[in-house]
């Protein structure tokens, strides 16, 4: 199955954020939209990292939490970014979550932000598919009698 399939089904919402934006406002958003990742753009909304509940997570365990909530979005964003493009597969993207332990992929078309695939997303579709494959074989047993 395509991203482009998922993101079809789901929707091509994102939210977003600026890198500049306090962190405790990240954490509002996160909240707020019931997600775990929030791609993070510049001023004139150019993909420049991620930041998820992991992030925070681990900086919230550091030396000064309470200057976390403080904190520019650009202090804990992942600049490391992951994509894939909408032509991408359900097992492409599997790998990669596996192989860079990651929950969220950014859905680029160009330049531009066509969506976001979590690891809750493809896991959906792969027992989707493994449903209507079981379903099929039964069809296809159970007619022969």
């Amino acid at each position: 199955m395509l991203i482009e399939h998922i993101l079809h089904r789901k929707g091509r919402d994102v939210v977003t954020i600026g890198a500049d934006a306090p962190v405790a406002d990240a954490v509002a958003r996160l909240r707020d939209h019931n997600v775990g990742a929030l791609v993070v753009t510049d001023d004139g909304d150019r993909v420049v990292g991620i930041i998820s509940e992991r992030d925070v997570v681990r900086s919230l365990a550091g030396d000064d939490p309470a200057a976390v909530l403080g904190a520019a979005v650009r202090d804990l964003m992942s600049t490391d970014l992951t994509t894939c493009g909408p032509s991408a597969t359900v097992a492409e993207l599997m790998r990669l979550m596996t192989e860079r332990r990651i929950r969220h992929i950014p859905v680029m078309d160009g330049d531009r932000l066509a969506g976001i695939i979590s690891i809750g997303d493809v896991v959906k579709s792969r027992i989707d598919e493994l449903q209507a494959e079981a379903e099929a074989l039964h069809e296809y047993l159970t007619s022969g009698r």
